[in-house]
């Protein structure tokens, strides 16, 4: 080969060498910007602490509120309804008179009957002068015995008779005031069952239905496997039951488990409990469906994250910690009871660390994160 061809086959090769030299300087520049074009964007995420405390265990139920007392009103006496004292659907307070019966017939026979008693007390004084005259008599023989026995007698006929028309001078009074229909308890007036106008019977002809509210019961069921918590909780002093009426954006209502039924519903497998409450404000009205919160166990020192937080999988559960260098790391947890928002950790998760509870579904193991504030 001559020199010619040699230098150019060098030539060659230099131009070749030199093509991919400065090829490969450009292409990890490229790839340099595919890395950063494709290095995925920080996911927007809102955290929050796992907390150490107490963690107090309740059923959710549905509930429906009762009376305290229902009363329909009825009439001890016959007659005609002459008036009506009450606004339907309005409080009444205890002995106001909420309707009457015309009381003249009444009152006529009261007025016989004290006439009665006025006779009968007259004839007893004459009975007692005449049972002392008779008797002065007798003691100095001026009379028979048979004689004095006989105004003795007149004299205990007397008195039987005086105590048997005031007794029903009694009973006159009684059905005169039984003319006046009033309040048993404080307690909301239904509306009228009868009209003024009406002719009603005694003990049978309904008036008003008179309904207790202050206080009221709400009865709920239970299941009856949790009847055992609830007995627990009772030995700690008495159990709290708070309640919720729909529609309602006040705080919710306190009262006081106070009843327990004494058998299970072996058709349901539940158990009745009532609980009392003060119900001041009228929030709660008989027949009214409410939720129902009811403590049964304190869960004493124990790690809890709100309920969002926790995700499963195949593998379990688990939840998003958030780490000092901006990234997250799925971290399989033991979860426990349930209450108020708040899932219970019993192991994989401590007091104080950051846990995703929202925007889970974005992230994998190792995803940067930013917090939403």
């Amino acid at each position: 080969m001559s020199w010619k061809k040699i230098a150019l086959v060098v030539a060659a090769l230099l131009a070749v060498a030199l093509a991919m030299h400065f090829g490969r300087g450009s292409g990890g520049n490229g790839d340099k910007a595919d890395k950063a074009a494709r290095a995925p964007a920080a996911v927007p995420v809102e955290v929050a602490s796992a907390s150490r405390g107490d963690v107090e265990l309740s059923l959710k139920l549905v509930g429906r509120v009762e009376a305290w007392s229902t009363v329909s009103l009825r009439a001890r006496v016959s007659g005609q309804l002459e008036s009506l004292s009450f606004t339907p659907g309005a409080l009444v307070r205890k002995g106001s008179v909420l309707a009457q019966v015309d009381p003249r017939l009444l009152q006529a026979q009261l007025d016989q009957a004290r006439g009665s008693v006025a006779r009968d007390q007259a004839l007893l004084q004459k009975a007692q002068a005449d049972q002392r005259r008779y008797a002065d008599m007798l003691a100095r023989g001026f009379v028979s015995k048979a004689d004095y026995d006989l105004y003795q007698a007149n004299l205990a006929v007397a008195r039987a008779t005086l105590q048997s028309d005031r007794a029903a001078q009694e009973l006159a009074q009684t059905q005169l005031d039984y003319a006046s229909i009033r309040a048993p308890f404080d307690g909301i007036a239904g509306a009228p069952l009868v009209w003024p106008g009406a002719q009603i019977s005694a003990d049978s002809t309904g008036l008003v239905v008179l309904n207790q509210v202050e206080p009221v019961r709400v009865a709920f069921n239970i299941p009856e496997d949790s009847l055992p918590a609830v007995r627990d909780a009772q030995k700690h002093g008495a159990l709290a039951v708070q309640v919720v009426v729909a529609g309602d954006q006040a705080a919710p209502l306190a009262g006081t488990l106070e009843f327990i039924d004494n058998a299970v519903d072996a058709s349901t497998g539940t158990i009745v409990l009532k609980a009392r409450f003060d119900n001041a404000e009228h929030r709660l009205t008989p027949g009214q469906f409410v939720q129902v919160t009811l403590p049964t166990t304190r869960l004493m020192d124990v790690v809890s994250v709100p309920v969002q937080a926790l995700q499963s999988s195949s593998g379990g559960s688990f939840v998003f910690v958030l780490g000092a260098d901006g990234k997250v790391r799925q971290r399989y947890v033991t979860p426990g009871p349930t209450s108020a928002g708040r899932t219970v950790i019993d192991k994989g998760l401590k007091a104080g660390e950051q846990v995703v509870t929202e925007g889970q579904m974005l992230l994998v193991d190792g995803s940067t994160v930013t917090v939403r504030r």
